[in-house]
Formats: structure tokens, C-alpha cells, sequence
């Protein structure tokens, strides 16, 4: 069974007394603690296929499903980072991560080791008490992302979540997602605009044409990733493979057709 299945999947919205299709027939499967990214032109329909799987949005027709179950809102066991960080100012570190466990009903006791085990993942010990405004953009999605995992979430809906991070800060949380993903395997969609993003964190990646919103191709990027253990080296060298920068040149051409392709929209 998939983690996440996507069938015949359309979305249309009205437009100034006309329709608008946003996506058009999309059929996706995402398999159990498999990383999927997908990358598009802006407009494509990225995240209104993020927001369906996570229930904050539905289709107009086909169907949405998360561990077999149609998607009928939000749920427990989807959790979803966003590029603003959405933390509350309010609170400190530690309670930002446990805020989760606090809407389950979690006692105070239970939830104490399960923050303390991502504060040590993520990075951030000795940051426990601070509040957001005293912590740097990284640091701030680190609690973002630990706060996700806290919930221990079967999937995880990543929206651009490195997206207004400087580009020195993005490369160190793409090292720390990977690490973590090792640590802590969990089903992952991931939105992303980087093609280098998407090809060093993901197990496959989805590329999508718009106006409509459609797929145009999937790459399959374990093999390759498994055959010259990538996990295992800096992502800059990771980045200088022939066979990296020959895939990220691959998927920038297919974007370019993409875009050169697309109509209009209405």
C-alpha cells in the first residue's frame, strides 16, 4: 500500500466567471519512507497537491489518499513544514517543538524526552529557552522541522521549507534533513524550486508542466544515489559528481521546455 496515492486527481477553481484547471488527471504514488520531490514552474500546482494530502484543500474530482484512508482533513499522522517557519513568538524552543504533542492530550512526562531527542537531533541544545526572535532563520526551522517530527508523523508535507534561507544556511539543513532522514526515516513530499535541492534529497523526482497542471516525467534518483553512497560525502562533493550535475542539467532542460511550452494561463 502507498503512503500517499494521488488518482486521477483534477483541481479547478472559478476565474473571473470561467474555470480554471490547476491540475488535470495527475496520478501519483508515493511509497512508504520514500523521499518525493517535486519541482515546476511556478503556477504548476506544487503545493495545491502538498495542501490535498495534507487536507487543507480537495479535488474536484479523483481521489487523495494517505495510508490507504481518503484524505478528509488534517490528521495526526501528516505532519507539514512550511517556508515561513509558523512558529508561536510567544513561546520558547522547547515549547514550540512540544506544541504538537500538547494538541494530542501528550502528559508533560511523556512529552519530555521525546523534545528532548530532537532538540539533540536538530542541533539545538543550549537554544532550549530561547524564543524565536533570538534565534537565526536555520535555527528557526530546525525547531519548525523538529517540531514536526515530534509528533512522530507517518508523512511529512515539506513546502519550500528552505526557501528564505540564506544559501550557506539552505546547504547545512539539507545535510542535517539527509542526516535526519537516517536517523528517523519518514514518508517525505518536498516542494522545491532547486533543482539541485530536489536531486540530492529525494528518492524520485516529479516533474510538473502547468496551465494545466500536469506531470511530465518522474526520475528515479536511488540507484544512482546507492551505487556512489552519497550519504556518505559532503554535499559539495556530492554536487561536482558528473553524474549529479549531468541529472540537475537534465531536469533544468526539461523545466526550460516547460516553460518555453506553456500557454498562458486564463
Amino acid at each position: 500500500m502507498s503512503a500517499i496515492s494521488f488518482s486521477k486527481v483534477s483541481r479547478v477553481y472559478p476565474s473571473d466567471g470561467r474555470e480554471f484547471v490547476a491540475l488535470d488527471s495527475i496520478d501519483l504514488e508515493v511509497a512508504d519512507k520514500e523521499f518525493v520531490a517535486l519541482v515546476g514552474p511556478s503556477g504548476c500546482g506544487k503545493t495545491t497537491l502538498l495542501r490535498m494530502a495534507a487536507g487543507l484543500d480537495f479535488p474536484t474530482s479523483g481521489s487523495v489518499k494517505v495510508g490507504g484512508q481518503e484524505v478528509m482533513g488534517p490528521g495526526p499522522e501528516r505532519a507539514v513544514v512550511f517556508q515561513q517557519f509558523a512558529l508561536l513568538p510567544w513561546k520558547t524552543v522547547r515549547q514550540n517543538i512540544a506544541f504538537g504533542l500538547n494538541c494530542m492530550g501528550v502528559s508533560a512526562a511523556k512529552q519530555a524526552p521525546v523534545v528532548e531527542r530532537y532538540i539533540s537531533l536538530m542541533g539545538l541544545t543550549g537554544h532550549e529557552n530561547a524564543y524565536p526572535h533570538q534565534l537565526s532563520g536555520g535555527m528557526q526551522q530546525r525547531v519548525a522541522i523538529a517540531r514536526s517530527y515530534s509528533i512522530d508523523p507517518a508523512v511529512l508535507l515539506m513546502d519550500e521549507p528552505f526557501g528564505a534561507l540564506d544559501a550557506q544556511t539552505r546547504i547545512v539543513m539539507q545535510e542535517e534533513l539527509v542526516r535526519l532522514s537516517r536517523v528517523n526515516p519518514r514518508t517525505v513530499l518536498f516542494i522545491t524550486h532547486s533543482v539541485e535541492e530536489a536531486v540530492y534529497l529525494a528518492d524520485r523526482v516529479v516533474v510538473m508542466s502547468r496551465h494545466p497542471g500536469r506531470i511530465k516525467e518522474i526520475i528515479d534518483v536511488t540507484k544512482l544515489r546507492s551505487e556512489e553512497q552519497w550519504a556518505d560525502l559532503p554535499i559539495e562533493a556530492v554536487m561536482e559528481l558528473p553524474s549529479f550535475t549531468h541529472l540537475r542539467a537534465e531536469i533544468s532542460r526539461m523545466l526550460k521546455h516547460v516553460k518555453a511550452n506553456s500557454p498562458s494561463p486564463i
